[in-house]
């Protein structure tokens, strides 16, 4: 249970932390990229390293990776599919979905 709280208090702070810099930063859309998923993972490592081990967070922080890169591979194609081929959104990111699964499991 305490590591739970310890997740949601080391969450809480960095999250505000990445969310005053990105609205420091401009555009402001950079706000809610820097929000979440960078505290997220780094409150999920710190824990890591803590009740782990370094090596084991290692392992961890490589799979993050592998997921930003398949998230990016994701994400091009559907802006590729919805403005070239101009189809729905929603035929536009089941089809992405297979360009996901692919990048993230060849990784």
């Amino acid at each position: 249970m305490t590591e739970y709280v310890i997740r949601f208090l080391i969450g809480g702070v960095v999250v505000s932390a990445f969310s005053m810099l990105g609205d420091v930063l401009k555009p402001k859309s950079f706000a809610g990229l820097f929000g979440a998923a960078p505290s997220v993972a780094l409150a999920t490592l710190g824990i890591a390293i803590y009740r782990h081990g370094e090596s084991y967070a290692a392992v961890q922080s490589l799979s993050m990776m592998a997921g930003a890169v398949a998230l990016a591979v994701y994400s091009v194609v559907v802006c590729q599919l919805l403005i070239r081929a101009r189809i729905s959104a929603l035929l536009a990111t089941l089809l992405s979905i297979v360009a996901w699964l692919t990048t993230a499991f060849c990784l």
